[in-house]
């Protein structure tokens, strides 16, 4: 999934630490949302939903009803802007590659998210049918019912759900981490070169220097 360059949500901020807008930011997409909403209900219906989407995401068309009966709490054929906010944090999260630390910041929206039937227990259809917008990687995927399925009954409830996001996150800084120290290595490096090139360059006029001088004694 992609936002649309030069859309609206393209130029809101989320923050990394904790996945959320600013107050500045949540002012602005409150006055958006009100755009959006025709009808003056407070809410958006499917149609209005699938504009907003399709006009700032490349999401197809089948997965923007997927999305919105995820976020369609209660069957009513609308959504309100809670919804609305979760689901521009998600598009932003994705947008920016913070999905682990937006899944381990708000691991119980994300669960009830999933939770499509209520029965507190999410299955891997489940995460199969929305990785499009949480990007959990295949391995992922393939490894989390074998790891943290504890009770084994091929089911995740919210504290194995949880344990899933702490290990996921703890991965993700490691990574991060490792990336950061490989960054410093490259940059030290870089700066090595440029001193060794730099010290050459002086001694290679410093000898030019000195023919010169020659050449003119002579």
């Amino acid at each position: 999934m992609k936002l649309k360059q030069g859309s609206f949500l393209w130029y809101l901020y989320l923050d990394k630490l904790y996945c959320l807008l600013s107050v500045r930011n949540v002012k602005a997409l409150v006055e958006y949302f009100h755009l959006l909403d025709v009808h003056r209900k407070k809410t958006l219906n499917d149609v209005l939903f699938y504009h907003f989407l399709h006009h700032v995401t490349d999401l197809k068309r089948n997965q923007i009803t997927i999305v919105f009966n995820m976020l369609d709490w209660n069957a009513v054929g609308e959504i309100g802007f809670d919804q609305f906010y979760m689901l521009v944090c998600i598009l932003l999260a994705q947008e920016n590659h913070l999905e682990e630390q937006f899944i381990f910041r708000h691991s119980r929206p994300v669960f009830e998210l999933l939770d499509l039937d209520g029965e507190l227990k999410i299955g891997p259809d489940n995460l199969h049918m929305y990785n499009f917008l949480f990007n959990i990687k295949k391995e992922q995927l393939r490894d989390l019912y074998y790891n943290f399925d504890i009770t084994g009954d091929r089911l995740l409830n919210y504290k194995e759900f949880k344990l899933f996001t702490i290990f996921s996150m703890d991965k993700y800084q490691e990574s991060q981490k490792v990336e950061k120290e490989k960054k410093n290595e490259k940059a030290l490096l870089q700066k090595k070169v440029a001193q060794v090139n730099e010290s050459q360059r002086k001694s290679l006029l410093g000898t030019k220097q000195f023919e010169s001088i020659s050449n003119y004694n002579c």
